[in-house]
């Protein structure tokens, strides 16, 4: 399932509609996000949004973050550290992938 699929099941789920989560989901400037961007997210016509936006998907849908950040093919900021060594990140997502394949057994 993709990004916008994910977000607009969770919406639909939680009974709101595009225009109640929009106006529920801020803007850096506070600004409530518009209905049809909201709309272009769930029908995956815009790149997934800002850590900003993502924390408030995940809050306002009960969604876990890591979740979201994987379907955006975005990393935490927590794990966004340049100073890893190329093999430490190797290592890491071989066992990622192991993790997920054996989850699904």
């Amino acid at each position: 399932m993709s990004f916008g699929q994910t977000i607009a099941a969770a919406r639909r789920k939680a009974g709101l509609s595009q225009k109640d989560l929009a106006a529920r989901i801020k803007k850096d400037d506070g600004a409530s996000i518009s209905p049809q961007y909201l709309n272009d997210l769930e029908r995956d016509r815009r790149n997934p949004p800002s850590e900003h936006l993502l924390n408030q998907f995940a809050t306002e849908l009960n969604l876990p973050l890591d979740f979201l950040y994987f379907l955006a093919g975005q990393l935490p900021l927590d794990l966004r550290d340049t100073t890893y060594r190329p093999e430490a990140v190797q290592v890491a997502f071989r066992a990622f992938r192991k993790s997920l394949k054996e989850a699904q057994r």
